[in-house]
Parts: C-alpha cells; sequence; structure tokens
C-alpha cells in the first residue's frame, strides 16, 4: 500500500519484548505503527506511534483501535501465576471485542505449537491461550493464528543462554536421550511472514518451523561445536529435569520452565519447514557462530 491507503497498525503488547524488536523495524516500511505495551523500546522511532498501556487493563480501545485497519497481537506471558493470565486473558477478550465493533480488516495473532495433552487441558499459560485463539477464530474477522516453534535471534531467552551455559560450565544438561526434534525459526523471520499475513485475506492457523528438522543432541552437539568444545552432557531423565526446573523456579531462575521441559522431550516442536516466504529462512548455524563468537571475545577480553 503507499501514501494515504497505508493502513494504521497496533501491535497490543510485546513490542518492547524479542518478537515486538525484530517485527517494528520490518513493518514500519509499510504501515505507519500504533505499539501499545508498559515501556517504550529502543525500537520505536520513524513511523512508530507509542502509547503507555497494559493490554491485562486499564486500556481505552476506543482510542488505540481509533483508524487502525490491523491488529497483531504479541502480548502473553512466558510464566506467571494463573490469576495473571487471567487478567490478560480477560484483556484480550475486550481487545477482540473492541476489534470486532471497529470492524478491523484483519487480527494477526502469535500463538503456539500444540503441546502434551495433559499441558494443553491444564497448564495456564496453553489454557488462556487457546481460549482466546478459539475466540478470535469464532469473531469473524479476517484473521490469522500463526503458531512458531524455537524462537532464535538477538536476546533470545533460550538459544544464547544456553550456549552461556556450554561456554561457562564443563557439562550440559541433556533430558532424556535427546533424540526428539526441533526445527528452529529465526525471529526476523517470523517478523517477516508476520508482515505478509497483514497484507493477506488468507483465514486459519499457519504452524511455523525453521529451514531444518533437527534431533535436538544433534542441535546442541552443534553448540558445541561453534564453541569450539568436545560435547559433554549431563545427563538425567526428564523426571529428573522437571524436578530440577521447579528448584531452579522456586530459586528465582528464569532459564528454563518444567512446562518447556515436558513439552520439549515430547517431540512435538520440530514442525516441518515453512516455505511460503520470498526468500529461504535463515539456518540456525550462522546464528550459533556470532554467539560463540562474542562469547570468546568475552574471555578473551
Amino acid at each position: 500500500m503507499a501514501g494515504s491507503e497505508r493502513p494504521r497498525l497496533l501491535l497490543v503488547g510485546g513490542a518492547g519484548g524479542f518478537v515486538g524488536r525484530a517485527l517494528l523495524p520490518e513493518l514500519e516500511t509499510e504501515y505507519a505503527i500504533r505499539s501499545l505495551h508498559r515501556e517504550p523500546a529502543p525500537v520505536e522511532t520513524g513511523r512508530v506511534e507509542w502509547l503507555r498501556g497494559d493490554v491485562a487493563g486499564g486500556v481505552d480501545w476506543g482510542r488505540a483501535l481509533s483508524g487502525v485497519q490491523v491488529v497483531v497481537n504479541l502480548a502473553w506471558y512466558r510464566w506467571a501465576s494463573p490469576e495473571r493470565f487471567d487478567r490478560l486473558s480477560i484483556g484480550l477478550a475486550r481487545l477482540l471485542d473492541a476489534a470486532t465493533r471497529a470492524r478491523v480488516r484483519r487480527f494477526l495473532q502469535v500463538s503456539v505449537p500444540p503441546a502434551p495433552e495433559a499441558m494443553e487441558r491444564s497448564l495456564p499459560y496453553l489454557t488462556g491461550k487457546r481460549r482466546f485463539d478459539r475466540a478470535l477464530a469464532a469473531s469473524g474477522l479476517s484473521y490469522r493464528i500463526v503458531r512458531p516453534t524455537m524462537l532464535f535471534g538477538p536476546h533470545d531467552v533460550l538459544v544464547s543462554q544456553m550456549m552461556r551455559l556450554m561456554h561457562r560450565y564443563p557439562f550440559f544438561p541433556m533430558f532424556g536421550d535427546g533424540e526428539y526434534h526441533v526445527s528452529p525459526v529465526a525471529v526476523d523471520d517470523l517478523a517477516r511472514l508476520l508482515r505478509r499475513e497483514a497484507g493477506r485475506e488468507t483465514v486459519g492457523t499457519l504452524d511455523v518451523g525453521g529451514p531444518r528438522r533437527y534431533r535436538y543432541r544433534e542441535l546442541t552437539d552443534g553448540m558445541f561445536a561453534a564453541l569450539g568444545k568436545r560435547p559433554r552432557y549431563w545427563r538425567m531423565s526428564p523426571r529428573s529435569a522437571l524436578r530440577l526446573t521447579r528448584t531452579m523456579v522456586f530459586l528465582g531462575s528464569t532459564l528454563l520452565y518444567p512446562y518447556e521441559v515436558e513439552w520439549l522431550t515430547s517431540d512435538l516442536l520440530g514442525l516441518p519447514p515453512f516455505g511460503g516466504l520470498d526468500r529461504p529462512m535463515q539456518p540456525v548455524e550462522p546464528y550459533l557462530d556470532a554467539v560463540a563468537a562474542r562469547l570468546r571475545g568475552r574471555r578473551a577480553g
């Protein structure tokens, strides 16, 4: 779109987070952006209008949606109390109701891949998200629910943290046999996909895997290789890993949560490669090399 026909874009929450930092620069060449979250982000320049607010409550949706044609929701918590998830779910329901009444042209929801059935039934992280996904699908809006698997990129909370542990300690934990699968997706590729979907009319759910499906042990071996180290593992059963991560959370760690271990070892995160972008998706290996170079440089310094 060009000139006055460019739609306003409302980003609801998360624009200062991992995905948002990649998404805003990708979108601002085509859209005027209205970004709503609690704190300003360094990438909010140029065509980005920041509105202070919390999707979980206290938002004047009539004002926030004024003139908006496309809504992208990134807002969700990685870990929180059930009460906090409930407040966010209520806030998202209010957003969806307001977007429906405002007749926005398009609504994109960033969600997550399928999880083990017991988690889908009882984990607040998932039950609230799935409830909103279903409500969006039933809203009558033109919508797309995008479900990427493991993401990597600058400031990620998993891949770079794993490599820091490998760099710092002699052993790295291996949950089970490591034969389950992952297919990492570059956050920049997710941003490109969302920009594409914002301008399309296709509705439904879109699962997104990266360009290659790895055995988990194969990926971690590659991380060690990027660091110039021989793989050395502290092997533990999935049950022991759950006990370990529960203790870590109790002590205040945010590195890994118990549900993430269960999800990883369930072998549900190795989604097939997504081939619908205008150029090939980024492999993870150059990113591993870049992280390793930074870690080695820090040690040398």
